[in-house]
């Protein structure tokens, strides 16, 4: 089974940047990839995809913000946030799905970021 690793949050400026990482503990190079977060009180949203072809998908309210890449040799999902606002704030989980692996879920990183 397949285990995701997110890293890479933390409390940063409006304005500011991150970059969160997510490491696979098995090959995930057939699998789409995603990163979903979720607000104190709000639902779980898709924040970007990518899928095993490199297609990439992301959410209207990061467009022309967020950047999201995928390495399969190093089994890692990247999303690259900048001009970070505080609406951003939340628990950003990495997703992965596989005919195989099914649906797998990271136990999150918490992002912050103040006005």
């Amino acid at each position: 089974q397949v285990k995701l690793v997110e890293s890479g949050g933390g409390l940063v400026q409006a304005g500011g940047s991150l970059t969160l990482s997510c490491v696979a503990s098995g090959s995930i190079r057939i699998n789409a990839m995603g990163w979903y977060r979720q607000a104190p009180g709000k639902q779980r949203e898709l924040v970007a995809f990518i899928s095993s072809g490199g297609n990439t998908n992301y959410g209207d309210s990061v467009k022309g913000r967020f950047t999201i890449s995928r390495d399969n040799a190093k089994n890692t999902v990247d999303l690259q946030m900048s001009n970070l606002k505080p609406e951003d704030t939340g628990a950003y989980y990495c997703w992965s799905f596989g005919l195989a692996t099914r649906h797998v879920w990271g136990q999150g990183t918490q992002v912050t970021v103040s006005s």
